[in-house]
């Protein structure tokens, strides 16, 4: 792509600067008391009380509070102390902080404890015990809340426990089939394999035939000698495994499973249920994700009965959400598309005629939240058209009235009560750690219950600034920068280059910290300019913006990088001959692509978890993305890093986790294989244990050795 000789013109809208303190962080300052003290206050296990105006969170981890959305009264409900004690009187353990909890109705909450669960009456401050004998290694509990039967797994089986008794609903001997759990690796919006019916009468369930799927060694070298996992792992573009869907019938105890039909390999997703129990709907996208049925299929015989909503795309197709049925209106549902460019609400009938289009604009839907009372009403969560910051709004689905509920820039993460009548308002912006607030549903605010102070006050802080330059293709892009502590505009300062710039992520938001972490300004302290760019590609920004990249990861999201660097070179304060680069996963594919890519461009680069060979990485993401490697070679050829080894300029380090079944670890070591090929020399560290992610204390390590990396090389 031809590159502007002109620099971009620079749209800044948020800017923070913290008077400078005294303190400065250490690594586990940024790393793990970032995410606790140095962390803005929270109210832990804040929810709305079941049935009811009221709400209530634990206190200090000891203390049961409850409060009114009515009035300003606030009161302990029952403190650890008083609950232990009570646990002791029936033999049960104590807990050293309160219980992860939920209400069961108004005056009670229960929690899970081994197998029983625990239930506290507020009135009778009395605790009763259900067992739950589900069975060793039982996971995925997902409890039926009308009938309180629970569906679960044990192994590769589902079982549901129902008044008392454990019924086993599948019996597959062969491991490699997998039923009522997560298919599709989590793609598609899919985190789950068990799906109650409204009244509880039937469950459906995920079937996974695997047995096809190449097997794939994850090595454990805590034993002796070291030992192997075998996991099955669909490389893209060979065979993939197959789904189907079971309907069991709760009071008869017999399956019926869903009549899919072919090809087998196909992605059945975003499953729901009719509000009478006598159909189901299922996404049914093709392999090549391009092509979209929601289908309609008679839960109790299996047979297709209609394709309601079809849906074609020359790039992709992605469902996320389900179909929803009005809440006053068993006849229409709101199906969520990217059709027009955009994720936005359309209102269809069970016949599959489109009403009409509820929402338009440039901006998406991220949420349906919830309908009012009267179903007149639906509540959803949507982006600003920069996508950078996230609002509550009211739609009146028969005059497309639409009414934004949640006040001031920044980031509203809500949760309504049950009929809707009020949400809690976490809010956060770059000025604001956090403020949680209680409003009336038609944008009245009733009160403020928490405004935190800042946490890193006493800290020494660089500025951080939030804002936008132009692509190549005329797109804004969104920018985040920390300045250097103690910034001197007569100096020049060296970069770091924090970057993802994958599908379905976004960096940067209108949140506390622009959406960062404090390692940001731990190397602010360091003397170094953080700076990081959302390019094309990344979420939040409409579908053309994500698809520019298409058949061509890496190329696209290049050019946006070097963008900024030509923003930064532009700076009298950088110094251009210091720029590094980093990232993890699609970031440490993109920190590599620039460094070899592009050399001579960043001096220094540590790469985390990278994918360096687009075939050697799962079928669902890859192939939407990239098609398959047989339809298009060149794309796989031109983004396979092992082509470009040769071409590196200056000093890169690649790190992996041992274990890592997401970007398996076969990635790197086939880069420092070719590396040695090459006589090219480059920097390599592992974790040992680790999965795609470097956790807990490690990453304190972890996060020293890139910085250390950073401070002894640029």
């Amino acid at each position: 792509m031809k590159k502007l000789l002109f620099l971009p013109v620079i749209f800044a809208f948020i800017v923070s600067v913290v008077p400078a303190q005294n303190k400065l962080f250490t690594m586990e300052d940024a790393v793990l008391n970032g995410r606790t003290f140095l962390a803005p206050k929270r109210l832990n296990q804040l929810m709305w009380v079941k049935g009811s105006n009221n709400y209530s969170f634990v206190e200090k981890g000891e203390v049961l509070m409850r409060g009114s959305a009515e009035n300003n009264k606030t009161e302990t409900i029952i403190s650890l102390e008083t609950l232990n004690q009570e646990l002791k009187k029936n033999n049960i353990e104590s807990y050293p902080m309160f219980p992860l909890m939920s209400w069961e109705n108004e005056n009670t909450f229960g929690f899970d404890n081994n197998n029983q669960r625990i239930s506290f009456d507020v009135k009778t401050k009395k605790i009763a015990v259900a067992e739950k004998n589900l069975g060793q290694g039982a996971m995925g509990h997902d409890e039926e809340p009308n009938t309180k039967t629970i569906a679960y797994c044990i192994e590769n089986n589902l079982y549901i426990y129902k008044n008392g008794k454990k019924i086993q609903i599948t019996n597959d001997s062969e491991k490699n089939i997998v039923n009522g759990q997560s298919v599709h690796r989590d793609e598609f919006g899919i985190h789950k394999g068990t799906f109650w019916s409204p009244k509880g009468d039937y469950l459906a369930f995920y079937k996974m035939n695997q047995t096809m799927v190449s097997d794939y060694p994850i090595t454990d070298y805590n034993t002796r000698p070291a030992s192997v996992k075998t996991i099955k792992y669909p490389f893209a573009g060979d065979p993939s495994h197959q789904v189907s869907l079971g309907v069991f019938n709760v009071s008869s105890g017999t399956t019926t499973f869903i009549k899919t039909g072919e090809p087998l390999e196909q992605y059945l997703t975003n499953i729901a249920w009719s509000p009478d129990e006598k159909h189901i709907y299922i996404a049914v996208l093709n392999r090549d994700q391009n092509h979209l049925k929601l289908n309609c299929y008679n839960a109790s015989t299996g047979d297709f009965e209609k394709t309601l909503i079809e849906e074609k795309n020359d790039k992709y197709v992605q469902p996320l959400h389900p179909l929803t049925f009005l809440k006053n209106d068993e006849n229409k549902f709101i199906w969520q598309s990217e059709r027009d460019g955009f994720n936005h609400f359309y209102l269809y009938d069970i016949k599959g005629n489109l009403i009409k289009q509820l929402t338009k604009g440039n901006w998406e839907i991220t949420e349906l939240a919830g309908f009012d009372a009267s179903g007149e009403k639906v509540f959803y969560n949507a982006t600003n058209p920069n996508g950078l910051n996230r609002d509550l709004f009211s739609l009146n689905i028969k005059t497309n009235e639409i009414k934004r509920l949640t006040k001031g820039d920044g980031t509203h993460t809500v949760f309504l009560n049950d009929n809707a009548s009020c949400f809690l308002d976490i809010f956060t912006n770059t000025e604001t750690p956090r403020i949680i607030s209680i409003y009336k549903t038609n944008g009245e605010k009733i009160k403020e219950i928490l405004n935190a102070d800042n946490p890193v006050k006493d800290y020494k802080l660089g500025a951080m600034s939030l804002f936008q330059i132009k692509s190549d293709l005329g797109d804004e892009l969104n920018c985040r920068m920390f300045k250097p502590v103690d910034f001197d505009s007569t100096k020049k300062y060296p970069v770091i280059v924090y970057l993802y710039n994958g599908p379905g992520i976004q960096l940067i938001t209108n949140s506390w910290l622009g959406g960062a972490d404090l390692w940001y300004q731990y190397m602010a302290q360091k003397g170094y300019i953080v700076f990081t760019l959302d390019g094309h590609g990344s979420a939040h920004r409409g579908k053309a913006f994500e698809q520019v990249t298409f058949r061509n990861l890496g190329n696209a999201e290049m050019q946006d990088q070097l963008k900024g660097v030509d923003y930064l070179k532009s700076l009298t304060y950088v110094d251009s001959s210091r720029i590094g680069v980093h990232g993890w996963s699609y970031g440490g594919f993109m920190t590599t692509s620039l460094m070899t890519r592009q050399p001579g461009v960043f001096k220094v680069g540590v790469s985390g978890g990278p994918v360096i060979d687009w075939s050697y990485y799962e079928i669902m993401y890859t192939e939407r993305y990239m098609d398959t490697p047989e339809t298009n070679k060149s794309g796989y050829e031109s983004s396979n890093l092992l082509n470009y080894i040769s071409q590196l300029k200056g000093k890169l380090m690649l790190i992996h986790g041992t274990v890592d079944d997401v970007v398996v670890w076969q990635h790197s070591v086939q880069y420092v294989k070719k590396a040695v090929d090459k006589g090219v020399q480059i920097d390599y560290f592992m974790y040992p244990g680790h999965p795609h992610n470097v956790r807990g204390k490690d990453r304190v390590h972890l996060m020293n050795k890139v910085s250390s990396y950073f401070i002894e090389n640029l």
